[in-house]
């Protein structure tokens, strides 16, 4: 079960990176090019692929009778899930054609 608290440390890391990204898209300052396409790789391209199989895990041991919350702490599994809602919320809703429009 130690994959699963390593799975987790690198959703963690790649959600932190999803919220610094939206927090740049929102201020619009100037910042250094490799350091945004950095942020924006791994917060989107880990993102996707992390948070889903993290808390996909999460539910399968949960469901199966696994106590997780020995090997993660519980913290961990709650930021992870926060993480993924809003991923989930920044692709399904802001990036809505009708979100857009006047």
């Amino acid at each position: 079960m130690r994959w699963l608290l390593f799975l987790s440390r690198l959703a963690f890391i790649s959600g932190i990176c999803i919220l610094v990204w939206l927090i740049l898209s929102m201020v619009k300052t100037e910042i250094s090019e490799v350091f945004s396409s950095t942020v924006i790789t791994i917060g989107i391209v880990m993102g996707i692929l992390l948070l889903p199989i993290t808390n996909l895990c999460y539910l399968v041991l949960t469901l199966s009778g696994k106590k997780i919350s020995n090997v993660v702490p519980r913290w961990l599994i709650w930021v992870n899930l926060f993480f993924l809602f809003l991923l989930v919320y920044y692709i399904f809703y802001l990036n809505d054609p009708y979100y857009h429009q006047k």
